[in-house]
């Protein structure tokens, strides 16, 4: 962010902001763009090596399964290969575009809330500033967390499950790479939204709007709303999917417990930390 926009975020009058504003949201457009022109160009690579590794049985976690398998004298647990299928004659030039955008967005996730954060930050007090840039890092660190969950672990055990089972041996399975897709970008994405829960949790306390008394008070209420959201956000109903996507969500619960104070705080404290008193 220049120093022209930081005193117009700061002494500028109200078409000044929206010129300034204007100006951080064409290049936070520029940057999605040209991101997503360069990851167009390898996708090819990133589908053969990245986006379609689940489908193989060398994929990190199914070897770790294996060996552990192996080791407890269980089944073995190689040989697993999803092959796709395209149905429809545009798919697969549509899907480069998306995934291309998609990525690109999450990619980019950082650089565009610093944009953004070099308009607000002049309007704010030094504490609030100190207290935003620790959001920004903890929220940027467990939306990568969450993606890299949902890529090395969510994603897999539900395409393991679902692409094996079968209502009846005489119905094969064919996916198609639409329905490979959808879920990919729906249960990784998820993931890394579901993982700002402790961060969102922090805030509240922070402004004395949640305590550890509610986690408390509420902790069943909790699980069956979890429950609830998991169906919600998990592309198929089945149970097997439903835990996979649960059981993280519940973690990040209790964490976000860890994080908030266990009563709230006094006006004179939220004062002194530059929040509104309750």
């Amino acid at each position: 962010m220049t120093d022209d926009t930081d005193q117009v975020a700061s002494t500028g009058g109200f078409w000044d902001h929206v010129e300034a504003l204007r100006g951080v949201l064409l290049r936070c457009a520029v940057t999605v763009v040209v991101m997503a022109a360069v990851l167009f160009a390898v996708m090819p690579w990133i589908f053969d090596n990245i986006i379609l590794a689940p489908c193989r049985d060398d994929f990190p976690l199914y070897r770790w399964l294996g060996a552990l398998s192996a080791r407890w004298g269980g089944d073995d647990l190689n040989g697993f290969k999803v092959e796709l299928i395209n149905i429809r004659l545009a798919s697969q030039f549509f899907i480069h575009m998306s995934t291309s955008l998609w990525l690109a967005v999450a990619l980019a996730f950082p650089i565009v809330i610093h944009q953004l954060w070099g308009f607000i930050s002049p309007g704010l007090y030094d504490n609030e500033k100190r207290g935003a840039r620790r959001a920004f890092l903890a929220g940027n660190a467990m939306f990568y967390i969450g993606v890299s969950t949902g890529y090395f672990l969510v994603f897999p055990l539900t395409l393991r499950f679902l692409a094996q089972y079968k209502v009846s041996e005489m119905v094969p399975n064919q996916i198609s790479l639409d329905s490979y897709m959808d879920n990919f970008l729906v249960l990784i994405l998820v993931m890394g939204i579901i993982f700002e829960l402790p961060l969102v949790c922090w805030m509240l306390g922070r402004m004395g709007l949640l305590t550890r008394d509610f986690f408390t008070t509420y902790r069943r209420h909790a699980i069956v709303a979890l429950m609830a959201l998991a169906a919600v956000v998990t592309p198929t109903g089945d149970p097997f999917t439903l835990m996979v996507v649960f059981l993280p969500v519940y973690l990040l619960w209790e964490s976000g417990a860890m994080l908030v104070s266990p009563r709230a705080p006094s006006n004179d404290r939220l004062t002194a930390e530059g929040l509104p008193p309750r």
